[in-house]
């Protein structure tokens, strides 16, 4: 199956082969998020790199729920209050992860096991739950899918 593609607001990034894409409301933090998993990514020494932001389109083709980026905003990110930046981008590319808002209270502050986000009608990825001022966000991650950045 493949799909026309669908502009999602979100932000989409690559760290080693793991595609991750952030989505959520405007304001709870997605670029920054981002932006702080690419950064600690290449501290680390793994590979990462922006798709989109903002402004993703999705689409599935075969099994693989693709994001790519519309050409005019190709590299670049907006870190709100600090304005929009450049970054090593990549092309179209596999996203495996929805990284969702997380609660610190409520029926979130433990979300169920094998969640599953509708990111467009037909388009799903598992989801895993992040805090937006957590510290080391990849590491969070990391410690919840192993998989993340091979």
């Amino acid at each position: 199956m493949t799909t026309e593609p669908v502009n999602v607001h979100a932000t989409a990034i690559v760290v080693g082969k793991t595609g991750l894409l952030f989505v959520g409301p405007s304001g709870w933090g997605k670029s920054m998020l981002a932006f702080a998993c690419i950064t600690e990514a290449q501290r680390i020494g793994i590979e990462a790199a922006l798709v989109a932001d903002d402004q993703v389109m999705m689409s599935v083709h075969g099994a693989e729920v693709m994001a790519a980026c519309p050409p005019a905003i190709a590299g670049l990110i907006e870190l709100r209050g600090t304005g929009i930046v450049t970054l090593a981008s990549v092309g179209p590319s596999v996203m495996h992860y929805a990284i969702l808002p997380a609660q610190t209270t409520g029926s979130l502050r433990l979300p169920p096991d094998h969640e599953i986000c509708t990111v467009a009608p037909g388009i799903e990825l598992p989801a895993i739950r992040l805090l937006a001022n957590v510290p080391f966000p990849l590491a969070v991650l990391m410690a919840k899918a192993a998989d993340i950045g091979h």
